[in-house]
């Protein structure tokens, strides 16, 4: 029944290319400059699609400049049939660490310890992304793979207070009691089951 509706009746259920192209060229864009759902200043608020610049990890107040990276794309391996034989889709994200001068040198090294399988020769470090069969998707996941590496690589455990390093001491010390203890006990045990020959 449904289906008989919506081929009677499309436009009941969906909106004509029409009017959305007249609703876009009346709020004062042109035709060039339509932006899709995953697009970067739909993924990135606080970004643009010119690459130019600068998406920024709230976690770490880290600014990644999107025009500092080297984006390309090539034909992907993931889902989509014969179409992705035919679209590069699969993206791929690399930079050079040694130059970042938009990371700590702590973090750099974070990274460099961490992420030896992702980094060539030349020192640059290569994210890949391939999951999805939309090519801005695949961009979206590798820069948040970056910020992921970023996160992990600043992140500095709480230095632990008197109190808790007074309490890990007392600790330590009762289980070494503890320890000892038992290895007391096992010993007059093995003790016990001794048969002196004469």
């Amino acid at each position: 029944m449904a289906w008989c509706l919506l081929r009677r009746f499309p436009r009941l259920f969906m909106p004509s290319l029409g009017s959305v192209r007249t609703n876009t060229l009346n709020s004062g864009e042109s035709a060039s400059e339509f932006r899709s759902a995953y697009s970067l200043d739909k993924l990135y608020p606080s970004s643009t699609f010119n690459y130019s610049c600068q998406i920024r990890d709230h976690q770490t107040g880290f600014n990644i400049p999107v025009d500092r990276l080297k984006i390309t794309y090539s034909r992907s391996s993931g889902p989509g049939g014969q179409n992705v034989n035919k679209v590069n889709t699969k993206a791929e994200v690399r930079f050079h660490i040694a130059t970042a001068d938009w990371l700590s040198e702590e973090v750099r090294q974070n990274i460099l310890s961490k992420h030896k399988n992702k980094i060539n020769k030349s020192g640059e470090l290569i994210i890949t992304s391939e999951v999805s069969r939309y090519q801005m998707r695949n961009l979206s996941d590798c820069l948040q793979k970056i910020q992921d590496m970023i996160t992990e690589a600043s992140y500095k455990p709480a230095e632990p207070s008197e109190e808790d390093a007074a309490f890990r001491r007392t600790r330590v010390e009762q289980m070494n009691r503890e320890r000892l203890r038992q290895k007391k006990i096992a010993s007059g045990i093995k003790q016990s089951r001794r048969v002196e020959l004469d």
